[in-house]
C-alpha cells in the first residue's frame, strides 16, 4: 500500500478543492473535500457526520463548532466551523431537499440515512486529484488531513497545537506525518551550490 502525501502546491490545491464546484458540479463531493481539508478529521469520522452536528435547525444557520468523538482514538474533538466550510455546507444544504437533522451529510443516492462508503469517498478524492494534481499518485483520503497539517505548519501554526490536533506524542512525528521532514531534506539538496571557477 502506497503512503499518502499532502498536497503541497497551493495552486493545485485550490483547483483540487474546487473541482466539484467549478469543473464537475457536485455539492456533496465538493463539501466532502472542503470538510476534510478544514477539519483534519479522518475519513471515517467525516462520513459519520450528521446534519444536526453542524446545523442549528431552530436558528436556521450553521453551528459555530462541530463536536464529535473520534472513532479511532475515542478523543472528543470540538472543531470550529470556519467560513470556507460554512459556505460548502450552505451549498450542500441548498442542493438537498428537506434535510433531516439525523441525515448524513455525505449520504448515498439511494438512502439519505446511510453514509457513502470509504471506497466511494476514495474514488471521489482520486478523481479530483487525477484531474488537478500533476503528481497525484500518492493522493488519497488521508491526504486531506495531512494537507491541513502541512499548510497550517507552513502558515505558522503552533507545533504544540498541531501535535494535539493529530494526537501525536512528539512534533517530530507530526513533521514526518505531514511531509515536512522530507521537504527539509529536499531543500538541502536543492539549495546546494558548489561554487568553483572553471580553469582556462
Amino acid at each position: 500500500m502506497s503512503v499518502t502525501e499532502p498536497i503541497r502546491n497551493s495552486g493545485e490545491l485550490r483547483d483540487f478543492m474546487n473541482f466539484y464546484k467549478e469543473e464537475h458540479c457536485n455539492p456533496r463531493n465538493y463539501c466532502l473535500i472542503v470538510t476534510g481539508l478544514n477539519t483534519a478529521l479522518r475519513i471515517s469520522d467525516i462520513l459519520n457526520i450528521t446534519w444536526d452536528e453542524v446545523y442549528d435547525f431552530e436558528l436556521d444557520c450553521c453551528k459555530t463548532h462541530l463536536k464529535l468523538t473520534e472513532m479511532k482514538t475515542k478523543k472528543i474533538q470540538n472543531i470550529v466551523i470556519n467560513e470556507e466550510l460554512k459556505w460548502a455546507l450552505k451549498l450542500l444544504k441548498e442542493s438537498s431537499d428537506n434535510v433531516a437533522p439525523s441525515q448524513y451529510l455525505f449520504h448515498s443516492k439511494d438512502d439519505c440515512f446511510k453514509p457513502i462508503s470509504r471506497i466511494q469517498a476514495y474514488r471521489i478524492i482520486r478523481k479530483a486529484a487525477q484531474m488537478t494534481i500533476s503528481n497525484h499518485t500518492h493522493i488519497g483520503c488521508h491526504s486531506l488531513r495531512k494537507t491541513f497539517g502541512y499548510f497550517a505548519y507552513k502558515n505558522g501554526a503552533n507545533p504544540i497545537l498541531l501535535m494535539s490536533i493529530f494526537n501525536h506524542s512528539s512534533f517530530e512525528i507530526t513533521k514526518r506525518y505531514i511531509g515536512i521532514t522530507q521537504d527539509e531534506k529536499d531543500s538541502v539538496y536543492l539549495n546546494l551550490n558548489f561554487k568553483y571557477e572553471q580553469s582556462v
